[in-house]
């Protein structure tokens, strides 16, 4: 516990930061070392009591005074927070539907591939990171004859996650010909052809 005796043994002009818990510091203590100014500023984003909703108000000794920064522990449950994380959430969705980006994503290995090249249909592969499972992916395109692009793969720790573009049209047979291989590769989690980012044909 930080008490009086504790605060006015600090260098007067110092700053107190308390981000461990709520009891750890006497607010009072630290309320009066502020007025008199032994200490220069206070930073305080854990308190003994905190509201359980925000319908209950906040209140602290601390409160008006200058050279204070007060925040809630918890960032993320606050009403601005909880308002980004929904469009943060559903822009990482829109993103995963239209070019099957996973960027931002904890559970899944991280692959951001950038716009889609014109005249290519795009296939997104989830699979276990195993061997043999990248060259099965590819053979699905090279007995085709279909040539790939540009290929993004991503591993973390036993999954694996790659997305390729190929030459073909996506609503051609060959790309359904493709996907169906794809579903078929030992170690596959998920494969699809990714509609959304249907690119441009070549000029």
């Amino acid at each position: 516990m930080i008490g009086a005796a504790e605060i006015a043994a600090m260098k007067p002009g110092a700053c107190l930061i308390n981000n461990s818990r709520g009891t750890v510091v006497d607010l009072d203590a630290l309320t009066a070392a502020l007025r008199a100014g032994h200490l220069a500023g206070v930073a305080v984003d854990v308190f003994p009591r905190e509201p359980a909703s925000n319908k209950e108000p906040f209140s602290t000794p601390l409160q008006g005074l200058p050279n204070v920064i007060l925040t809630p522990h918890i960032g993320g449950s606050t009403e601005e927070a909880q308002e980004r994380i929904g469009e943060e959430v559903a822009r990482k969705l829109v993103d995963h539907a239209l070019s099957a980006s996973t960027a931002g994503a904890v559970n899944v290995p991280q692959v951001q591939p950038p716009p889609q090249r014109p005249g290519t249909a795009r296939f997104a592969h989830a699979h276990r990171n195993v061997p043999g499972v990248l060259g099965r992916v590819n053979a699905a395109f090279s007995v085709r004859g279909l040539n790939v692009v540009a290929q993004h793969l991503q591993t973390d720790g036993d999954s694996g996650y790659v997305v390729v573009d190929a030459e073909t049209a996506p609503d051609d047979a060959v790309a359904t010909a493709v996907l169906s291989e794809l579903r078929r590769v030992p170690g596959t989690v998920r494969a699809r052809l990714v509609e959304g980012a249907k690119a441009p044909p070549p000029a």
